[in-house]
């Protein structure tokens, strides 16, 4: 079997890979990444890019046909990945998020690629009231990110058929230590706090609904999707990717830190105008369908993993909201060092007019 895994080199990626190569050791595994965040690693010794066969280094709206030749399954992770990238990037989000995911699926198609799998997200449900949606619930996508994922979900039906399945993994909010870590996330944030300053400051009054998963939980989800079958659920498939455990407050998010992390404060910001993105999620599906590619951690254990990495990584950084652990202020950075232009494409490459893709082949 050969897989492309596109985002490989982000936050959720090198666990993607990670649970690939456990499960189908004898697999050809191909990564294909932009690389803004290849250089950001903070919990490993050696790249995690070791297990892949080859690497590819290219824009995912400029792919080439040569990089899905024998592809069986494309995983599909690269984004603009989440709501603060997208409102200072709507257009870019869109056409990354969107555009190049419909191009990129009818290229697999086209190539013989017998599955197609889509990293989607929960966010689309937005402003989701009180009951916890199913796959069947009216969506309401409010930022440019949810929206992107939306369309994106829409127009890959049109490609499903008996020979290529298409799954639409709704995930949860990630969360978890990755050798690419992320701090632009909920738990993450306040894990990071809390480890640096004693202190978790919550930018919302608490209490929007937020489903959460560990990224280990979500490379999990992955692994089931990439085999299977079509009926298991049909060639056309989106489905919420969680636990119903893991449906939680913002503001119960943050006292389950202060449990692990005893002595750390809580500040609400109590004047915030209300967060509607707000919505529990039903996940019964998703357990009914992969029973045996259930999540396995639980809060106290993702807390406990952040907290060790974040202190093996000697953090003490008390601005981190503003440090290169935000993928946004990472981007902002490559942009000041003049790396990468306002579409987000790198400017080397774009003045050379480079169309192809950098391989490095592993050994």
């Amino acid at each position: 079997m050969k897989i492309l895994i596109t985002g490989n080199m982000g936050y959720i990626g090198p666990c993607v890979v990670e649970q690939l190569r456990a499960a189908h050791p004898d697999a050809t595994l191909i990564g294909y990444d932009i690389s803004y965040f290849g250089s950001c690693i903070t919990d490993s010794n050696v790249i995690p890019e070791r297990k892949l066969d080859i690497q590819y280094f290219g824009d995912v709206r400029n792919i080439r046909p040569e990089a899905l030749q024998n592809v069986d399954v494309v995983v599909h992770l690269a984004a603009i990945s989440n709501d603060p990238m997208g409102k200072q990037y709507e257009d870019v989000t869109l056409n990354v998020n969107y555009k190049a995911s419909i191009r990129l699926a009818k290229m697999a198609k086209n190539a013989g690629a017998k599955a197609f799998v889509f990293a989607s997200s929960c966010s689309m449900y937005g402003a989701g009231g009180n009951d916890a949606k199913t796959e069947m619930s009216e969506i309401n996508p409010l930022t440019a990110y949810a929206v992107s994922k939306a369309l994106t979900e829409k127009h890959l039906k049109q490609f499903a058929h008996s020979s290529f399945t298409v799954t639409c993994l709704r995930f949860a909010t990630a969360c978890g230590m990755s050798p690419r870590l992320r701090l632009d996330l909920v738990l993450n944030d306040f894990v990071a706090g809390a480890v640096a300053a004693g202190h978790i400051n919550i930018l919302s009054n608490g209490s929007p609904w937020r489903p959460i998963i560990h990224i280990k939980d979500m490379a999990r989800a992955i692994e089931w999707a990439v085999t299977r079958d079509a009926a298991n659920g049909g060639n056309y498939l989106a489905i919420n990717a969680g636990s119903n455990e893991w449906n939680f407050q913002v503001c119960d998010i943050a006292h389950a830190v202060v449990s692990v992390l005893k002595g750390t404060t809580v500040s609400v910001n109590k004047d915030a105008a209300p967060d509607k993105r707000s919505y529990r999620v039903n996940f019964d599906l998703f357990k009914f369908l992969a029973p045996n590619h259930q999540p396995a951690y639980t809060l106290k254990q993702t807390i406990a993993e952040l907290v060790s990495g974040l202190r093996n990584m000697n953090f003490k950084n008390t601005d981190f909201r503003n440090s290169k652990l935000m993928r946004l202020q990472m981007l902002n950075s490559l942009q000041q060092q003049n790396l990468i232009n306002s579409e987000l494409e790198w400017i080397t490459m774009h003045e050379d007019n480079v169309g192809s893709e950098h391989i490095l082949e592993t050994v």
